[in-house]
């Protein structure tokens, strides 16, 4: 029977649970013993790193699942979650440290550490350091959201414990609380980060725009096919790490044949999903390049409509001849355009009845 290959990021979090228990195990007794309650907080903040990494490792497991009937798009969003239960994790330690920075500052007392907690601390230091570097290491190979939240929290974790470090130093020889001033800096920093990661990982569970050089590339190879004259409506959905959609309106002759511009769509979906592994899905839309009426009249438009609102653009421009002539265009703006979609519909409709005896048909879109 074939054994079952460990993953990159599986074996990371292994590693990263087995020395999260060590330290925490070594730092809760030096606390314990010496009655130091910065490096008992320390260690417990280790203890909480381990469910952490627990977290991690069953997002791995989630995430690698296939599609099912429930999930037909996959697992891969399972990571993003995972991401943020690690943020919940980094803002409580945060609140932890700051409760017991501002009891030891209150307090005033301070406790002496021995030689060897200074050494429990040292390679404490040492082995996050070590743990910042897999983590990120193996984040930026694999592309995983939960190692990159790792990495951010070993990082955190490392700061932290050279704040004990130092403060416990100070405290020893000057007998001022520095232990309990550094702590609540060094809980600020910590809250800091775990906010800017729950943010993160919100906003791609939400649905984050998609990566600009992506978008850039897919349209770059649409322009290229054969007898492609124009690309717009381009819209990318992320389902997790190496599950991507996207379906975008090309626009083609319409005297082609419709088997040949079918063909030439089927190639760029194939092609797209080969150099991308975005999974394309494309609508044609026929022009009609030698269409005199329809092009004086888009220009016309153009200018009537010019200004209305800022960054606007006109695509997809067609007229529908019948009873009466219908004007089909999309209109599409920025995302922080202040103008209300009504209200720019309505306008633009407007301005197109002064030009004639025509039927507008306007679409607004957030682009």
């Amino acid at each position: 029977m074939k054994e079952k290959k460990i993953s990159p990021e599986a074996r990371a979090g292994l590693i990263g649970l087995a020395c999260n228990l060590i330290l925490a195990a070594g730092k809760i007794a030096a606390g314990a013993l010496t009655g130091l309650l910065s490096v008992l907080a320390d260690g417990v903040n280790n203890f909480s790193d381990s469910g952490g990494s627990i977290v991690a490792l069953i997002s791995f497991r989630v995430s690698g699942k296939p599609a099912d009937r429930e999930h037909p798009y996959g697992h891969g969003r399972a990571e993003y979650v995972a991401t943020m239960c690690i943020a919940f994790l980094v803002l409580v330690l945060a609140v932890e440290l700051a409760r017991e920075s501002v009891e030891k500052v209150l307090g005033g007392a301070e406790s002496v550490a021995a030689w060897w907690v200074y050494l429990v601390l040292g390679i404490s230091v040492a082995v996050k350091a070590g743990m910042f570097l897999m983590y990120r290491i193996v984040a930026r190979r694999t592309g995983s959201d939960p190692l990159r939240a790792a990495a951010t929290d070993s990082a955190c974790d490392c700061v932290a414990t050279l704040a004990v470090l130092a403060g416990a130093l100070i405290a020893q020889f000057t007998g001022f609380p520095a232990d309990g001033w550094m702590g609540i800096l060094v809980a600020v920093f910590i809250a800091w980060q775990g906010v800017r990661l729950l943010k993160e990982a919100g906003s791609k569970l939400l649905g984050q725009a998609p990566d600009a050089q992506l978008v850039a590339r897919i349209r770059e190879m649409l322009l290229a096919g054969e007898g492609v004259r124009g690309v717009h409506d381009i819209r990318v959905y992320g389902y997790g790490r190496g599950v991507t959609f996207a379906t975008a309106h090309v626009e083609m002759d319409a005297s082609l044949p419709a088997l040949t511009s079918h063909t030439v769509l089927d190639g760029l979906e194939r092609a797209v999903q080969e150099k991308t592994g975005v999974q394309l899905t494309l609508h044609l839309d026929p022009v009609v390049p030698d269409d005199a009426e329809a092009k004086e009249l888009e220009e016309r438009v153009r200018a009537a409509v010019e200004g209305m609102a800022e960054g606007m653009n006109l695509h997809d421009f067609r007229l529908l001849r019948g009873v009466r002539t219908k004007v089909v265009f999309e209109v599409g703006i920025p995302f922080d355009c202040p103008v209300r979609d009504a209200d720019l519909r309505s306008s633009v409709e407007q301005a197109v009845r002064v030009l004639g005896d025509y039927d507008p048909v306007v679409t607004v879109e957030r682009e």
